[in-house]
């Protein structure tokens, strides 16, 4: 049996708080235009626990913990945070909030991982603020993807970096046969490997949790007379359907196959023509993670990609690129083992040529 988990020993080693530090921990609220669920009442739960556990952790080493901070739920994923939030029965400025803690954890339903690093580059240095984005977290990750050793998740994380790093293209055959070449020129290549202390040397110190990947954004073509390279075929499982993504420089230009989710996508990416960008191409490597449908897990399990916005990562798709605030978008799409569609063999190619297989028939073979 496993033991329990010990959610001090859990914020020491991901946070490690300081003395006098001021913490928020934060959960998107339901509205009139985004009705409430089961599992987000039970992530507000949890995100009360965690709060008392931090309040703990700081009268032991000398630190404070705000009264939760709820905010209205924006009702899309990585747009921007409304413009107040209750603090303990208090309406506050959610800019004044996070301008004024070194630390903000957000168990929300929607994810604020976007905004989290805009607030990053509004404070830049790892001593002034860090975040961590929990979006879709569930208590029952606590005896899975939480309770990892992150030691290890941290080694594999680098193993990937220092080889996704000097890529100049990822090919990815996928199980169903198609295959798709992505563009990893003129990039850099960042970890998220559970590691948020406020020694943390990343230009950009936001984390998701459960953490355990390594990512890159394909090149998106931003300089003149160099296209990207990214193209091929990208299969995507809903619903029982099986759908095609063509993608020719870095963009989503068809959805072949017939059928109503292949219907939809077509009118989704025709709503706004931003959402067509492939915006991430990433490898999850916590071992302790399971794949169930919750994307904050599953991405963490094995191969997954992106569309949509890709500058919180590093790209050159922002806010500005879409038509409005409600058609923001970075969506997601997982290739784990125990997914309808696996990943036969994903290589990484060198600029000289020299190539690297990272996953064969579903599985890693770097460990």
């Amino acid at each position: 049996m496993a033991a329990p988990f010990d959610l001090e020993k859990f914020l020491v080693d991901v946070f490690a708080p300081e003395p006098d530090e001021r913490v928020a921990v934060m959960v998107d609220g339901p509205t009139a235009d985004v009705p409430d669920n089961d599992e987000w009442r039970q992530r507000r739960t949890m995100a009360e626990e965690w709060r008392a556990g931090l309040e703990a952790l700081g009268a032991k080493i000398g630190f404070e913990v705000l009264p939760l901070v709820v905010y209205p739920a924006v009702g899309t994923h990585n747009a921007d945070f409304p413009a107040e939030a209750d603090v303990g029965g208090r309406n506050m400025a959610i800019g004044s909030i996070l301008n004024e803690v070194s630390l903000a954890l957000v168990l929300s339903e929607f994810s604020a991982t976007a905004s989290l690093v805009d607030v990053c580059r509004r404070r830049p240095g790892a001593d002034v603020f860090r975040a961590a984005s929990m979006p879709g977290v569930q208590k029952r990750m606590e005896r899975t993807s939480l309770a990892a050793d992150y030691a290890q998740v941290a080694t594999r994380c680098r193993i990937l970096r220092d080889l996704l790093q000097p890529a100049e293209l990822a090919e990815v055959e996928f199980s169903t046969g198609h295959r798709c070449v992505f563009d990893l020129r003129h990039r850099l290549c960042e970890t998220d490997d559970g590691y948020l202390h406020r020694d943390k040397t990343d230009d950009i110190p936001v984390i998701n949790l459960p953490s355990g990947e390594t990512f890159k954004v394909p090149y998106e073509g931003e300089k003149p007379n160099d296209p990207s390279r990214t193209e091929g075929e990208i299969p995507v499982s809903e619903g029982g359907e099986t759908v095609v993504f063509v993608v020719k420089e870095n963009r989503i230009v068809e959805v072949a196959v017939d059928g109503e989710v292949a219907a939809r996508y077509r009118k989704y990416f025709e709503e706004d023509p931003a959402r067509r960008n492939i915006a991430e191409l990433a490898f999850g490597c916590n071992d302790r993670a399971e794949v169930t449908g919750v994307v904050l897990e599953d991405e963490k399990a094995g191969f997954h990609w992106a569309f949509g916005r890709s500058d919180h990562l590093g790209g050159t798709v922002g806010l500005d690129a879409f038509k409005s605030a409600d058609t923001v978008i970075h969506q997601d799409i997982v290739y784990a083992r125990g997914n309808p569609i696996t990943v036969a063999r994903a290589d990484l190619i060198a600029p000289g040529g020299g190539r690297t297989t990272v996953i064969h028939d579903g599985d890693y073979v770097l460990w």
